[in-house]
């Protein structure tokens, strides 16, 4: 496909001391658990749309996290060649996330993206949690943030 766009986007990869992370289940979709993840706005930095993404989604505020230089881009197209927001598929950069003792991620936020949310040791995560168009992303990012292959 020639000339394809792709919509910048951040995830984030909460890990805690004790190396367990965080996954979300999709309110639209029973069993898909995934990464914190959105959309970069327009005007904002990838850091800013992190803090944004992680209020939104998890009604966490920056002072109780610290984030890692981001490591990306990660990309993958839409499935069926659809276009999403004017583009083929998403650019995603991914933040590791360590949360402080106070930070405490909730799924009850205005607009909830999550119905659940755990903490999973990273080699418990299954790809059969994933639609097939992010499935080589998260080998990747579990290859390059654990030296996990999925």
């Amino acid at each position: 496909m020639d000339n394809i766009i792709y919509r910048p986007n951040v995830a984030a990869i909460l890990q805690r001391a004790d190396g367990r992370i965080l996954v979300g289940e999709r309110t639209d979709v029973a069993n898909a658990w995934q990464f914190p993840q959105g959309g970069v706005d327009k005007g904002e930095t990838l850091l800013q749309a992190l803090h944004r993404e992680l209020w939104e989604e998890l009604g966490i505020k920056p002072r109780t996290y610290t984030a890692a230089e981001p490591r990306g881009p990660y990309r993958y197209l839409f499935t069926n060649a659809r276009l999403k927001w004017g583009c083929h598929g998403q650019e995603q950069y991914y933040f590791l996330v360590t949360p402080r003792d106070d930070c405490e991620p909730t799924v009850n936020v205005k607009h909830p993206e999550f119905r659940a949310i755990k903490w999973i040791d990273p080699a418990e995560f299954q790809m059969s949690w994933l639609p097939e168009m992010k499935k080589q992303v998260y080998r990747d990012v579990f290859r390059d943030f654990f030296g996990i292959a999925l």
